[in-house]
């Protein structure tokens, strides 16, 4: 299937990709590839979403994807399932252990339920519903994103959740080895609980 070139103009930082804040992109990984995804400042969520590049209905599934893994704390060694139960990346290093896979990406209904006092913000949703029409994707075609670095925590007793600072810092980076080519959406998260109050951008390296 071909696949248009992707719209998003790359910024270079150091020989990494940078997403400015409160921003995403869409680009292709291949088989193999690795993709290394790094929180420059600390305290910065990125929601990262993988399709397969050659039938963008198969797509990543956190349902599939916790229910094997029989963990919500996905780190070295996890894989990310498809919604065919196709593997697509596999964690291969991971210097922070806590990220997210339950939370749907922040968006303009996210701000009017959460942050009724702040100017509404499209967020990741609408970052990456514009970042990936390009490949064809609809907006609801877009599911639960992994959310790299973001810090939700659960109350074992009452199974509430929080969303805290994240606990990574400047530097962190979580690594992915592709399954299969794929198409990936990442940001750099707009939600003001999710990233400890500020905005940051988020780097990304392709090997």
């Amino acid at each position: 299937m071909a696949l248009p070139v992707r719209l998003y103009r790359r910024k270079w930082v150091n020989g990494v990709s940078v997403i400015p804040e409160r921003s995403g992109t869409a680009f292709r990984v291949a088989r193999g590839q690795r993709l290394t995804v790094i929180d420059p400042r600390g305290q910065q969520v990125a929601d990262l979403l993988a399709f397969n590049a050659d039938d963008m209905a198969e797509v990543i599934s956190s349902g599939r994807t916790l229910d094997y893994a029989e963990t919500i704390r996905l780190t070295t060694g996890h894989i990310l399932y498809s919604n065919r139960s196709q593997p697509m990346l596999e964690i291969v290093e991971d210097s922070v252990g806590r990220h997210d896979f339950l939370l749907t990406p922040c968006s303009y209904d996210t701000f009017h339920h959460f942050y009724p006092d702040l100017p509404p913000h499209r967020g990741c949703f609408g970052n990456l519903a514009a970042a990936l029409e390009p490949y064809g994707v609809t907006p609801d075609a877009i599911p639960i994103a992994f959310n790299c670095f973001m810090n939700v925590p659960i109350d074992p007793d009452t199974g509430k959740l929080s969303v805290l600072p994240p606990t990574s810092k400047a530097g962190d980076r979580i690594v992915f080895r592709a399954a299969i080519d794929l198409v990936i959406g990442l940001t750099a998260c707009s939600a003001p609980a999710s990233n400890g109050g500020s905005f940051k951008p988020i780097h990304y390296r392709i090997d």
